[in-house]
């Protein structure tokens, strides 16, 4: 190649969350002599969750998209980039409608969720900015050239939505990003079997219903939840009412959570819709096995029954599945994910998608 293919990456923020991650992964792991890589903060650099070190970043240090727009469009008129990605659905729409502004530049929205499922759990939003936007929905991001999404079913949730051509709609998954923690040691103490979840406190996760399977477990155990959200009172509420403060530690967030899945027996997740995972691979790739719901969603394209972990249709099998005693071996666990979903594999789909969108 003689020329490098300019990339912008554009973020809200590095706040902690799966998005968040995924795309500074693969910022700062494109191919640097094929790759001029510049990752666009919209937020404060004072609230970065992420290495960003060796990547080229700027920060907007605005509050919020729609106050960062103006300066947006002045650094792509400015630097010409010949690939911009987003990620983040308010986002991607404001993406969508400055992308008229720039025919040249190919404009790629990283879709993030199986809307159709997510928003039936969704709290109603106060009239705000972000509420406001959803009438451009399907204009901004009908907008884009290209749509990554994680899984085949928030594929085909999407194309269900809009009504666009399949060809500009590409799957690639999230990555493993880390190879170089594996669990060594059964982590039941005493007989306390130790489960831990991480993600968003939010309906759609389904904090609530792992608290309702494991009320009924008749040995001992310990839950932790890491994570913070909207929902999180009424979790607290819900720990109350089972009587189960005693067998739960809330941690609001973690800058290593692989050292935390380490130190636990399964992984729990209770999600009632998953675009992809992240918390869950991570759980596989140290080597903790897993018992998820089956919800639509990229989970069932991790969990392999009886080889990482189980995939269960409702609160009975759930409450079976982690009453089971089996020996795991991590090492078989955090293989079959990292055949599947290794750096390598995941940052070429990135990097083919942006030679393609080139040519």
């Amino acid at each position: 190649m003689d020329k490098k293919i300019k990339v912008f990456f554009v973020l809200p923020t590095l706040f902690a969350g799966g998005a968040e991650r995924v795309i500074t992964f693969v910022a700062k792991n494109l191919d640097k002599n094929k790759f001029d890589v510049t990752l666009v903060v919209i937020g404060y650099e004072k609230d970065t969750k992420y290495d960003v070190s060796g990547l080229s970043v700027i920060y907007l240090d605005k509050p919020r998209v729609l106050s960062g727009t103006k300066e947006l469009i002045w650094l792509l008129a400015k630097h010409k980039p010949q690939v911009v990605v987003s990620s983040i659905s308010h986002l991607n729409i404001i993406m969508g409608l400055i992308s008229k502004l720039f025919p040249k530049i190919k404009f790629i929205g990283r879709h993030a969720t199986i809307t159709n499922v997510a928003k039936k759990y969704k709290k109603p939003r106060k009239k705000s900015f972000i509420s406001s936007l959803i009438k451009f929905d399907h204009i901004g991001i009908k907008s884009l050239d290209y749509i990554i999404c994680q899984s085949s079913d928030m594929k085909n949730d999407f194309l269900n939505i809009y009504n666009i051509d399949e060809s500009r709609v590409k799957i690639i998954h999230n990555p493993v990003t880390q190879v170089n923690i594996l669990k060594q040691k059964n982590s039941t103490v005493n007989g306390v079997k130790k489960f831990i979840t991480v993600g968003r406190m939010t309906k759609v996760k389904g904090q609530s219903r792992l608290l309702d399977v494991l009320s009924r477990l008749t040995t001992p155990f310990q839950f932790t939840i890491i994570g913070d959200g909207r929902n999180k009172e009424d979790i607290f509420n819900k720990i109350e009412e089972l009587q189960l403060s005693d067998k739960v530690i809330h941690i609001e967030h973690s800058d290593d959570v692989f050292s935390h899945l380490i130190e636990h027996d399964m992984f729990l997740q209770g999600s009632y819709s998953e675009g992809f995972p992240n918390a869950l691979l991570e759980s596989c790739t140290v080597g903790v096995p897993v018992v998820a719901f089956n919800a639509p969603g990229g989970t069932k394209e991790i969990v392999t029954n009886g080889v990482n972990g189980f995939l269960v249709e409702n609160e009975d099998e759930f409450l079976a599945k982690i009453q089971e005693h089996r020996e795991w071996d991590p090492k078989t666990i955090s293989e079959h994910v990292n055949q599947k979903f290794n750096k390598e594999k995941i940052i070429g789909d990135y990097e083919q998608l942006f030679v393609d969108a080139t040519k």
